[in-house]
């Protein structure tokens, strides 16, 4: 019975894991996480990004992004992103280098085409469920995966579309305790897909509407719309939905060489609300110009 209540634990640390990958409120300004062709395409930067979910949830998902994109010349650009996510007791880093490749394809219309080379450490610290007596709930593991990812960028005056798979290799992770008990979870390929069209409905006003579906074998595609009125060209202001799983709103703040931002989702489930006690899900980031 031990043994099925382990390897359950491990395989439903897989899946949430695979399921929360790299989903945002505020994807429009972490981008270079899920496409490497659109690193460099808005000048150098340094972005932190921070989200934490289910908010007063005892070992609830954490993640932390670290990304840094700088142009090399009119046509390359290279980026640098390190992300941290952990789910109860398990922790994932993934380290990556990007690169892109600029493609003029019409006057005002560039094509960004991308490669990701990078590796994913894994970390399993059972003994944190505090049954160290019990060799079978107890130990830690940890695993190296390597990883390599491709996407596209089309980039016009108004409108922006984005496909890749920043995961292309399924790699399993394996546990082996003191017994010979081997325990798999795989990762699959992640492919995203994103666009969005900028509207003038004033002199210093828009609207933009935005949409990011992301889809792995095994699961339903995650879908996430989101709607931001800018003003001055200094503050945006919006909502966003993702399909039967949460609602949210967002705010960001430019200056020449600074970005700020804020989401707060709350779950469309209100008996997941009511049984955990969630007061929601906090994303923030900082992004600084050079």
């Amino acid at each position: 019975m031990k043994n099925y209540i382990k390897i359950l634990l491990f395989l439903f640390i897989g899946t949430v894991y695979a399921q929360q990958e790299s989903i945002y409120s505020l994807y429009r300004y972490n981008m270079n996480v899920i496409n490497p062709a659109y690193a460099g395409t808005d000048g150098g930067n340094l972005t932190f990004l921070n989200r934490s979910q289910w908010s007063g949830v005892q070992d609830a998902p954490e993640t932390q992004n670290l990304i840094v994109a700088i142009p090399l010349g009119e046509k390359i650009g290279l980026g640098f992103s390190g992300i941290r996510d952990k789910v109860f007791v398990e922790t994932a880093t993934n380290v990556s280098i990007d690169f892109s490749y600029k493609l003029q394809v019409a006057e005002s219309t560039d094509l960004f085409l991308g490669l990701k080379a990078g590796a994913t450490f894994l970390d399993v610290n059972l003994g944190a469920l505090g049954q160290n007596a019990d060799p079978l709930l107890s130990g830690q593991y940890d695993e190296f995966n390597p990883n390599v990812g491709i996407g596209a960028y089309l980039k016009g005056d108004r409108y922006f579309v984005s496909l890749s798979a920043p995961r292309m290799l399924n790699t399993d992770r394996v546990a082996r305790d003191q017994n010979g008990v081997q325990t798999t979870a795989t990762d699959r390929m992640h492919v995203y897909l994103m666009g969005g069209y900028t509207f003038d409905i004033g002199d210093k006003v828009t609207f933009t509407p935005s949409a990011l579906t992301a889809y792995v074998k095994g699961a339903d595609p995650s879908i996430t719309l989101n709607g931001t009125f800018g003003f001055l060209d200094r503050f945006e202001l919006g909502a966003g939905y993702r399909l039967d799983e949460a609602f949210a709103g967002l705010a960001t703040v430019k200056l020449d060489w600074f970005k700020f931002g804020y989401a707060y989702e709350g779950s469309t489930d209100r008996d997941f609300r009511n049984i955990s006690g969630s007061s929601g899900t906090h994303e923030i980031f900082v992004s600084f110009s050079f």
